[in-house]
């Protein structure tokens, strides 16, 4: 086992009290879907577990409820060494996608806020790596695995959610340095961040456009304000605000990959990393649902029996089962993709096809537990509606469902080519 994950190993069984049982009916130990892992990977997993169990499980709700930042959340995973598990050892971390996978479905399926603190960590990580200097890579990444830096991804405006290349926000070259204008959306963590990863487009002295790129932007730059929080039906507990830029000037050594020239390759290289762990979130709160679900049922009496006797519920079950180990599948194969070195087009259909899939399951399953609660399903004293509208989410942030599609039918199509549309014939 790495020495990092030898480490957290120990700090989980310094912190776990292994008293009582692990909450919800674990009903992949009957099926032993384990045959994939390494038994560093299925330590860390039960080690997880039980801490998300014992510690995270009791918080969830009010974190929900309250949208406050979880700090003492933060501070745990901190504590635990969880933030460095996909890092490369050469800036401090494990080295395993797949291990970050594993960790962030145990935490989703008690708390998505908090598996969510890992994932808006992690983020970054990708540009960096894919796009960043030597200088860059060791000024940033180690501060990341460990905990002491927190970072934001920021794309998204508010005509170009989807269409990367329809942002309109400029970095126009001034001198040893860039003017940064514009605004951004939906930009996650960015109200904690100690440094934001910016996409512009990039321009030079006179103004000519010269391509996208992305640029490490510190919190307190003069220029730029971050605005309110929204109000959102899920992910409550991790911010998303609005960006400002009136004139905030970053160095140049601040400017990720050459200049004009790699900002959307580096972006999309960030989030073909970033996706399978997306997926596990979704594969976690699908879980999660599923325990509450089975656990609920077998109590529940109709009929003059528990409910779970009746055969109809009982196929929804083995539907909620079976779509949630497919969706885990696919994340560990996809994980273990990124984990070999995989990059570009040899990544991006399988990692569109794990945040796709795995998402789309969640919401499946989630819809399908609130309705096997009934009533209670939609009252705020069972956690299953915050399941449900957490899995909403998952289906939109990190590029939509639908644009997963298209990458995934590019990647056997090619990409639809724009054509003028025909002149209309009318009649002299």
């Amino acid at each position: 086992m790495h020495r990092l994950l030898y480490r957290t190993v120990f700090m989980f069984m310094k912190h776990a009290t292994f008293e009582g049982g692990l909450g919800p009916h674990h009903w992949q130990e009957t099926f032993n879907v384990t045959y994939q892992l390494t038994d560093d990977q299925i330590q860390i997993r039960d080690l997880v577990r039980r801490v998300a169990m014992e510690r995270v499980a009791p918080r969830a709700d009010e974190i929900d409820r309250t949208a406050e930042y979880p700090h003492d959340m933060y501070a745990l995973l901190k504590e635990l060494g969880l933030f460095t598990l996909p890092f490369p050892e050469a800036y401090g971390g494990a080295g395993s996608v797949m291990s970050a996978c594993i960790a962030v479905e145990e935490l989703g399926r008690v708390c998505y806020n908090t598996g969510y603190l890992l994932v808006v960590q992690w983020t970054p990580f990708g540009a960096i790596l894919a796009g960043g200097t030597e200088e860059q890579k060791a000024r940033l990444l180690p501060g990341l695995a460990s905990g002491d830096l927190r970072g934001a991804l920021s794309i998204t405006e508010s005509q170009s959610g989807s269409d990367v290349s329809g942002i309109r926000t400029t970095a126009r070259r001034r001198g040893d340095g860039y003017v940064l204008n514009g605004s951004k959306i939906w930009c996650t963590n960015s109200h904690i961040a100690d440094f934001l990863l910016v996409a512009a487009k990039t321009l030079d002295e006179e103004g000519n456009h010269l391509g996208i790129n992305l640029f490490v932007v510190d919190r307190e730059t003069p220029g730029l304000t971050i605005g309110r929080e929204e109000d959102k039906m899920g992910a409550r507990g991790v911010a998303s605000c609005p960006l400002f830029f009136d004139d905030a000037f970053v160095n140049a050594d601040n400017r990720l990959g050459p200049e004009g020239g790699q900002g959307f390759k580096v972006a999309m290289e960030a989030l073909n990393t970033s996706r399978p762990i997306v997926a596990a979130r979704a594969v976690g709160i699908a879980q999660g649902a599923i325990d509450h679900t089975i656990r609920f049922i077998q109590d529940r009496v109709a009929f003059g029996q528990t409910i779970s006797n009746f055969q109809g519920v009982r196929w929804m079950v083995a539907d909620m089962i079976t779509q949630t180990e497919a969706a885990r599948q696919l994340v560990y194969r996809t994980a273990s993709l990124v984990d070999s070195g995989a990059t570009g087009r040899e990544l991006a259909p399988m990692a569109a096809m794990a945040k796709m899939f795995a998402s789309d399951v969640a919401m499946k399953v989630a819809t399908d537990a609130v309705q096997l609660f009934g009533a209670a399903g939609i009252s705020n004293e069972y956690p299953i509606n915050r399941y449900f509208r957490d899995a909403k989410v998952v289906q939109i942030i990190e590029g939509t469902n639908q644009i997963q599609r298209n990458i995934v039918a590019d990647s056997v199509f090619g990409r639809v080519k724009k054509t003028e549309p025909r002149a209309r014939h009318t009649d002299a």
